[in-house]
């Protein structure tokens, strides 16, 4: 893949951006933690002109994860159950504690890279009650999806926390402080969903849209080719055609529409998105976590006083804006969702911003 890292053939699509610059300031947002962090470590925004801004959308799958479903993971972990879940969610924080605080405090909170590790668990030990708390967006849900139809143990059961992307789109669309002229689309989300999946941004709302991948040259060609719709009219460009097909990976979507029911949900300091999340099918009730136990959580709190991860989510403010920021909160000390994973805004920018 070096390819898409070559100095050279940036250096060229550069000189073809300021080229292509129009003269007023305009503002692309891109909705993956990915993507945020390729642009941060290698310094892409200061090789762009500086009336073009590329910010970041609400595309970090821990981030997003509202405080209330985090409060359920705690609760069960310390009221006997195994939670199972993936290392970014262990330390963000609920309305209080973490997972990893439960943790220490005595509850059984354990981490995997898939859900499969979890249904091992659960099988290896049939006298515990395992609980998976599945999150992420549409890229993980195919997973979770096939386990389920592969009728698991019943001492696991799933917590479910997943979120869609194209929702949340089309509500950054309606801040008016915001004022987005291009969305970069997160590749791995089209490889399940299909490009297509995005084409209503230029067709409904004529929003220049591409969906690209995560390398260097990829963000590069994508800014290239939303300053070129800029100019010729607004149109959904794969950007990502090496992975991405028009119609998608059918097969996962076959799985998850077999398991799942869309609904609305809430997304952490952004609030509740309509037809944005995924929940089990009322046949698959008995692995439901939140049927199965009968978890009892205080009032919610998504932001601590003082944190300003809310406005860093919408891209309404880069990380240093916030008075928190690599002051009281800072990696080893995280104090906002933003600061826990790789695919944090705030993380990605206290390591390789060049500020």
């Amino acid at each position: 893949m070096t390819e898409f890292r070559d100095p050279a053939l940036a250096q060229s699509i550069i000189r073809k951006i300021k080229s292509l610059a129009p003269q007023d300031h305009v503002k692309f947002c891109h909705v993956c933690g990915t993507h945020e962090f390729t642009i941060t470590r290698s310094g892409l925004r200061t090789l762009l002109p500086s009336n073009i801004e590329v910010i970041a959308g609400p595309g970090c799958p821990v981030c997003i994860v509202p405080a209330e479903e985090i409060d359920e993971a705690v609760w069960l972990a310390l009221h006997g159950v195994t939670v199972v879940t993936f290392g970014d969610m262990l330390r963000v924080p609920g309305s209080e504690t973490s997972l990893s605080d439960a943790k220490t405090a005595g509850g059984d909170v354990r981490v995997v890279y898939s859900v499969t590790k979890a249904v091992e668990m659960a099988r290896a030990e049939p006298g515990k009650d395992f609980v998976f708390f599945a999150i992420g967006f549409e890229t993980t849900a195919p997973t979770n999806a096939a386990e389920i139809l592969r009728n698991p143990p019943k001492n696991l059961s799933f917590l479910v926390s997943h979120r869609l992307i194209p929702p949340a789109m089309e509500l950054l669309m309606g801040i008016g402080d915001i004022h987005i002229d291009g969305f970069i689309c997160p590749g791995h989300v089209a490889t399940v969903i299909g490009a297509d999946a995005f084409s209503i941004f230029p067709k409904a709302y004529g929003m220049p849209t591409v969906v690209a991948g995560f390398e260097p040259i990829d963000v590069l060609m994508a800014i290239l080719m939303l300053l070129k719709q800029l100019k010729e009219g607004a149109r959904l460009d794969n950007e990502y055609a090496r992975f991405v097909t028009k119609e998608g990976n059918v097969k996962a979507q076959r799985l998850i529409k077999e398991v799942f029911d869309v609904s609305g949900g809430r997304w952490r300091g952004i609030g509740r998105i309509p037809n944005s999340a995924y929940r089990l099918k009322d046949e698959f009730s008995d692995y439901d976590a939140r049927l199965k136990y009968e978890i009892k959580t205080g009032p919610a709190r998504d932001i601590a006083p003082g944190c300003s991860c809310h406005l860093v989510i919408i891209g309404k403010i880069n990380p240093p804006a916030c008075p928190m920021f690599l002051k009281t909160c800072k990696p080893e000390h995280p104090l906002g969702p933003c600061m826990v994973s790789h695919e944090g805004t705030c993380h990605i920018w206290s390591r390789h911003a060049q500020v």
